[in-house]
Order: C-alpha cells, then structure tokens, then sequence
C-alpha cells in the first residue's frame, strides 16, 4: 500500500532508518542529534559496545553466539553470519514500513556484510528501499576497499535505489588537512543530508509539498544514483546553491545529463521566495535534459535565514566499467509509465 503525506497529516509514509555496523550506528547518531523528523531509526551492529552508546530507540544486536558481542574483525562474511542468527529479529523490526533507508560505511565486516541482508528483508516486505553507504579513504587500504566494493555489489541487487559516496571525494570539499575524526564527521554529515534530502520532501510542509507516492515514482528501481549538494548566501544565492549542486566534488566529475528521474530539495528561511525555488529548479532542469521525471520540494527551517540548501539526486543511471577500469555512468531507460513534464510544473497529487 502507498500512503501520501496529506495536508490534515492524519496519514503519513512510515520511513525507517536502519544504521548497520559502526559507520551505518555513527550516521544514525547524526541523524538523530541533528533531530531528523519523521524517520523512526534502528541500530544493527555485532559490536555489544557500540550499542551501548547508540541514540537510536531499537537497537539489535546480532551475532550473538558467533561474535559474543565483540564485533566482526573487519571480515564482511562474519556480518553476514551473523545477521543469519537475528533474521527474524530484523524482519520484524522493518515490517511496516512504507520506505527504508539502509545505511553502513563499506569496506568494514558488520556493515559490509549484514546491510545487503538488512535491505533485502526490507524490499521482501514492499518498502521502498534506498541503499546510502560511504566508500572508505584510500589510505584505508586495497583490502578495505576490495571489501567495500565487494558489499556496494551485494547490496545494490537489493535495493531500490543506491547512494554511495566515496570519502575520497570529501576531500575535495574540506581539504587534506582536516584531522581524521572530522573527516568522518563530515562523512556522516553527507550521509545525514542524503536521507533528510528524500525524507523532508515527504514529511514537511513547505512552499512546494511532495508526496510519497510522487518520490516512489523516482525512486522505485531507480538504479545506481548520484548526489550533490550546495548552499548558497547573498544576492545570488539560488543560482549559486543550483551550480553547486549539479557540479558538487560528491557527484564525482560526472554529469547528471541523461538521469530518468530527480529529486530537489531546497530548504531556505523564511526569506526564501517562490521565484528562487522555481529559479533553482530551471537550473538542475537545464542540466539534466527534457526527458527527466522531476520532483521537487521546497521548505523553511528557521536557522536557514539568509541562505539557500539545495540537495540534488539523480537516478536512473546504469554504472558499468570501461575497458580501462574507470567508472562510466550511462543512462537507463525510462521506466514504464515515467513521464517527463517542465521544470515549473508540480504533478497532481494523486
């Protein structure tokens, strides 16, 4: 059953977040000190300790007998032992959900290993499943970064969509001499306007509402994605947060041109006008071409006076390699029954 946001908010999309192994448990505890709103979260981790410390209110450790609590040692097939002891555990903690957001930091065991499972249980029940994971640092290691690859493969064939953010890109954004530990910070911090970036356009009420069903028709087998975003301050403010966006480090040197369906969200203060939303939205509607499938919503938070985020993901891509190994991101075909429609048009409300 598809649920839409309803202006009365009698009837709401139920959103889960599920953080699994250390990074996935670090990126729900952002989430939950930056207050992200209707998402209900659940930490799943081998490691008793993490746990112990994690904000979220369902909290399941898995491994039990295999691990004794001690995490997986960095081995991802331990993950995936382990989840196999707490299947029904997990089931049940998903079950109802109309959309879950599956979210680890690749290339360690728990999340490497048990996220795909996690994702898996969570599309058998009908919820639009949404993978968003980080890619370690280089100097993490070859093993580390086999591992991670190794896991980004496992769960893109159980997701609906797939965010993966490489931390090497971070670097782009906050330079090399940031210490380690705010390196991470901010990878969290990637993850966290990842997930808010989809959810708030469902749960706030705004200048532009979007509802479920509208983000499910983007999002619904929506492949292989990409993220940027951008804030922009002063005069040109719109057209600075939209450029950002579309040419953020996080999109990796690649273009959003040829995405079958995009999800914008700008959130503003209470200076944000109609003319900028609309503005933003020509900009991203410019660069990703006529035949996408738009959704767009637009929303006030108080502490954002006097500036403009804009958060762009772009899906509908199919990612192979080339013959020399790089990364290339083609264009996959429209799904059935996505239309294409102007930039400065909503979609009905359905």
């Amino acid at each position: 059953m598809i649920f839409e946001l309803e202006e009365n908010g009698l009837q709401t999309a139920r959103m889960t977040g599920v953080g699994v192994g250390g990074g996935g448990g670090n990126a729900v505890n952002r989430m939950i000190e930056d207050h992200l709103g209707g998402v209900e979260f659940i930490s799943v981790n081998t490691d008793a300790q993490a746990l112990a410390i994690s904000k979220s209110d369902v909290k399941i450790q898995i491994g039990r007998k295999l691990t004794r609590g001690l995490g997986a040692g960095a081995r991802p097939e331990i993950g995936r032992q382990a989840i196999e002891e707490n299947r029904d555990e997990i089931a049940a903690a998903v079950q109802g959900a109309d959309m879950v957001f599956v979210t680890c930091g690749m290339g360690g065991g728990t999340g490497t290993g048990a996220a795909p499972v996690v994702a898996q249980m969570a599309r058998e029940t009908g919820a639009l499943t949404v993978g968003i994971v980080t890619k370690p640092f280089l100097f993490e290691g070859r093993r580390r970064m086999k591992q991670a690859e190794g896991g980004i493969s496992e769960l893109r064939k159980n997701v609906d969509t797939m965010i993966v953010v490489p931390n090497e890109r971070l670097l782009a954004v906050v330079g090399k001499g940031i210490p380690f530990q705010d390196a991470l910070k901010k990878a969290d911090e990637v993850l966290l306007h990842a997930t808010q970036g989809i959810a708030s356009l469902i749960t706030s009420t705004g200048i532009i509402n979007v509802d479920f069903a509208d983000v499910r028709t983007v999002m619904q087998n929506g492949g292989a994605a990409l993220m940027g975003t951008g804030i922009g301050r002063g005069e040109n403010r719109a057209l600075e947060a939209a450029q950002q966006a579309i040419s953020s480090p996080l999109l990796d040197n690649v273009s959003i041109a040829g995405a079958t369906g995009v999800l914008i969200n700008i959130i503003g203060g209470d200076d944000l006008t109609l003319g900028e939303t609309t503005q933003i939205n020509d900009i991203i509607h410019d660069a990703v071409g006529d035949e996408a499938e738009i959704i767009f919503g637009a929303g006030n938070e108080a502490a954002m006076h006097g500036e403009i985020r804009v958060t762009v993901i772009a899906t509908g891509f199919d990612r192979v390699l080339s013959g020399d190994g790089a990364m290339v991101v083609r264009p996959a075909a429209p799904a059935a029954g996505v239309l294409s429609f102007p930039s400065t048009r909503q979609r009905p409300s359905s």
